[in-house]
């Protein structure tokens, strides 16, 4: 099939002499014009690159040439560069959800949100204000499995590309999880790994931290402990209460949240086990 505008390269595997040349020499080759390309070697000898191109070629012939040139463990994906299509889970808080609505708007977000979907009806008035669908699924009087398969009912309907969960308090199963692997996005209301769990400003309160954070990361089945896509963190005092800084991380949620979802949606992040590679 003979594809043209922007494209992405992803490649992945043993690092071994040349590889940066065989895949730029296959694109010249194919009369490709190299936009960006970034590398990394991991200190165990994984190599990491991603190379964006733009040009008319066949998706077919270029992959075949490709693994045809490297090397035996080469892992390639070729993306075509446009919005992903999402689909954004909530509960109560709006902060993350309308920093997100927000930059749709304005189209700074990469991303299509198809629809938000949720345990409580509490955000819809927000919502419609965007003219996004809106799915009230509630979870009382059902078990954690029975919501989750009203929750992916719902989810055929769209196809998403990936999840987002912007404050979404529930944890997921195991099964709900591998519909979606690497393909669900968290934000986490403390720097992870410390303070895990429920009401980490209270923790941190009680613990007398000098700086609060937040933590994106992909949903796996290890609660909260997911490759981590991205970080960051605000300082604090003795002045601060629990209630003040539960106030100034959200800041710092929705800001780490939208930066960590234009890694994953410009396609810029590896999984490597539990570590995600940023490039």
């Amino acid at each position: 099939m003979t594809v043209s505008d922007k494209h992405i390269l992803l490649m992945d595997g043993p690092d071994t002499k040349g590889l940066i040349y065989h895949v730029t020499a296959v694109l010249y080759h194919h009369d490709l014009n190299v936009i960006h390309n970034d590398e990394y070697v991991s200190p165990s000898g994984q190599f990491f690159m991603r190379t964006e191109f733009e040009g008319t070629f066949d998706a077919v012939s270029l992959l075949n040439e490709l693994r045809s040139t490297l090397p035996e463990g080469i892992t390639l994906r070729l993306n075509p560069k446009r919005k992903k299509n999402i689909v954004v889970l909530v509960t109560k808080e709006h902060h993350c959800l309308g920093e997100l609505l927000l930059r749709y708007a304005f189209d700074e977000l990469d991303a299509d949100i198809l629809a938000v979907v949720s345990n409580y009806n509490i955000l819809q008035p927000l919502v419609s204000k965007f003219g996004i669908p809106f799915h009230y699924i509630s979870h009382e009087g059902k078990t954690r499995e029975e919501h989750e398969e009203a929750i992916l009912r719902t989810l055929t309907i769209y196809e998403p590309e990936y999840l987002v969960l912007a404050k979404y308090m529930r944890v997921l199963t195991a099964s709900f999880v591998s519909q979606f692997p690497n393909r669900i996005v968290n934000i986490h209301h403390s720097f992870l790994p410390a303070f895990v769990g429920a009401n980490p400003y209270r923790q941190a309160y009680e613990r007398g931290v000098k700086i609060i954070g937040a933590t994106a990361h992909f949903v796996n089945n290890d609660l909260d402990e997911g490759p981590i896509i991205a970080q960051n963190v605000k300082e604090v005092d003795h002045r601060h209460t629990a209630a003040d800084m539960a106030t100034e991380g959200k800041d710092v949620e929705k800001i780490v949240l939208s930066q960590a979802l234009k890694l994953v949606f410009s396609d810029r992040v590896f999984i490597s086990g539990n570590r995600a590679i940023v490039l």
